[in-house]
């Protein structure tokens, strides 16, 4: 005789073994006891959550007779008397379950009917359970209405379904709905555990957590894992073996990955790729588990509290909280995920893991590579044969001004207030240069710093003010046009870019106003220049007026480009 899988050997007999519903139960409960009971229920929830089994107890409850055979319905069945034995059995001539999914049309549903108008044989109702209802045709969900609605005395209907927005509103508005929730994983370790220890089965509690991770929230599947972990290690289940059977990666790869990435270590990378494959570990998985420990980290950056004692990797998401930026942590989730899926277009697996871990050192945010050509780009010569770059800075002509600015109304930025200086020997290296420190140019300067991304983008945004100098130190007063990139780290790091530059130390002070003559205001104002010369010679061109007034055309908005 075969053994009886776990998830049908354990399925719950009453309201009290019941993991994880107790929304559902305390409803029913109070239902059952005070004799408030509905004709009609519909669970809704995923697979492996309880529908089937709450509706068997319900059953049970509406038709127990005690074990002495003279008691009423109750919320904690007996499991003695026939109906309870025989429910429990799958045997109970007025327990009806209907799998829609097989009986969805309309000649099945009025069988159904037909049968329910007669009195139940030997129980006090005549309990009908639809499965996966939603499978129901129009036509048969429209022959059930009224019966559903007014029901003879003795019938109940229990519906179950794990897609509730394919069910009409008509039906929905007929029955009590109850969601039923995922299981989170520590309840499904904690149940797991009783079992095993039931089943006389040594485990390792990350083992389980293992299982009740895979499972996703269904109780059902988490058994059915746990037979298929018992069979595969032939003995204790080990984190090991369940690692080995689904194929799920060891988390101290992740922590590898994490620590390649936050010294640059590229080869690191590749090799640690490389032994994931000797394994044959999935690197889908993979990038699903790295994903999930980058969210626990972000989680440990912005709320360190919410990091919980209990998970075995708290003390490594503790230490790269504190060890990578906030914007890191972000891209690497967001190139995680949207990398999984194209894991199936690369040559193989591996090659588009690797491509992953690469281009997530490749976009590292506030890496200066690259500077060179981004300052470059920016010195490109325009039509009329002016640069941006001598154009900004014939335009800016900062002056010095001693006295604090007045605060424009529309700028939502903090008073002006001294940001903490930088040493100069923490500031990276760079050859500094000379100036004239009674005409500053501050354009250059931003252009010329090692920066990009969102701090580059800041300095594209100061305008001077003051240029205040004391010994080896400055003062230096801007006003940025995009209030929301000066945050006080993005200020630390480029006042930190300019002491290197300069060869001095710089105190960048913030204040309110609008940057009229920032690089990004230059910019934007030359651009604007273009496109309004590019409309205005359309708009005079002879050949654009003869077929306008002969054909009748007209020229489409925002059609117009200038010629780079």
């Amino acid at each position: 005789m075969t053994a009886l899988a776990l998830a049908r050997k354990w399925r719950p007999r009453d309201f009290s073994t019941l993991v994880g519903q107790e929304h559902v139960v305390k409803a029913l409960t109070h239902a059952l006891d005070q004799q408030r009971l509905h004709h009609a229920w519909l669970f809704t929830g995923t697979r492996g959550v309880g529908k089937t089994t709450i509706s068997r107890i319900l059953a049970k409850a509406l038709n127990c007779t005690g074990a002495d055979g003279q008691g009423q319905m109750t919320s904690q069945p007996c499991g003695k008397c026939p109906a309870c034995t025989e429910i429990d059995a799958g045997r109970y001539v007025d327990y009806i379950e209907m799998d829609a999914a097989s009986n969805r049309g309309v000649d099945d549903m009025a069988q159904l009917l037909e049968k329910a108008m007669y009195a139940p044989s030997s129980a006090r109702f005549k309990v009908y359970m639809i499965d996966e209802v939603h499978m129901l045709t129009g036509h048969a969900f429209n022959a059930m209405l009224k019966t559903l609605e007014e029901p003879p005395p003795h019938v109940k209907f229990i519906l179950a379904t794990t897609d509730p927005q394919k069910i009409p509103v008509t039906v929905l508005s007929r029955c009590l709905q109850f969601n039923l929730k995922q299981m989170p994983v520590p309840s499904i370790v904690e149940h797991l555990e009783k079992i095993l220890e039931s089943e006389q089965v040594k485990s390792e509690i990350g083992a389980l957590r293992i299982l009740a991770k895979a499972a996703q929230g269904s109780m059902r599947d988490a058994l059915s894992l746990t037979d298929q972990a018992i069979a595969y290690a032939a003995g204790p289940v080990s984190e090991s073996a369940v690692r080995a059977m689904l194929g799920t990666l060891d988390e101290t790869y992740l922590i590898q990955i994490l620590d390649a990435l936050r010294t640059g270590d590229g080869g690191a990378l590749i090799a640690i790729a490389d032994e994931m494959a000797a394994r044959s570990s999935s690197f889908s998985l993979a990038l699903q588990d790295l994903a999930s420990l980058l969210q626990k980290i972000a989680v440990g950056q912005t709320v360190p509290s919410a990091v919980l004692d209990d998970w075995p990797e708290a003390t490594e998401v503790r230490r790269l909280a504190s060890q990578f930026n906030k914007e890191d942590i972000q891209l690497y989730y967001q190139i995680a995920i949207t990398s999984r899926p194209d894991l199936s277009l690369a040559p193989d697996e591996q090659t588009g893991f690797t491509m992953t871990l690469l281009r997530m050192l490749a976009f590292k945010p506030g890496d200066g590579s690259g500077s060179a050509k981004s300052s470059q780009s920016n010195q490109t010569p325009r039509a009329g044969g002016t640069s941006i770059s001598s154009a900004a800075k014939a335009a800016a002509a900062p002056k010095v001004v001693a006295t604090s600015v007045t605060q424009a109304p529309s700028a939502q930025v903090a008073p002006a207030a001294p940001v903490a200086s930088v040493p100069q020997s923490t500031a990276p290296k760079s050859s500094p240069v000379t100036y004239n420190s009674e005409d500053p140019d501050w354009q250059s300067w931003m252009k010329a710093l090692p920066v990009r991304g969102l701090l580059q983008q800041l300095a594209f945004q100061t305008e001077l003010q003051s240029w205040n100098e004391q010994g080896d130190s400055v003062k230096a007063t801007v006003i940025v046009g995009m209030p929301q990139l000066a945050s006080k780290e993005n200020v630390l790091r480029l006042q930190e870019a300019l002491s290197s530059h300069l060869g001095k130390s710089v105190t960048i002070l913030i204040e309110a106003g609008k940057a009229n003559h920032s690089i990004a205001a230059v910019e934007a104002k030359i651009k604007q220049e273009k496109q309004e010369g590019a409309e205005e010679s359309i708009a005079n061109d002879d050949f654009v007026k003869t077929i306008q007034a002969e054909f009748g055309a007209t020229v489409v908005p925002g059609s117009i480009r200038p010629i780079q």
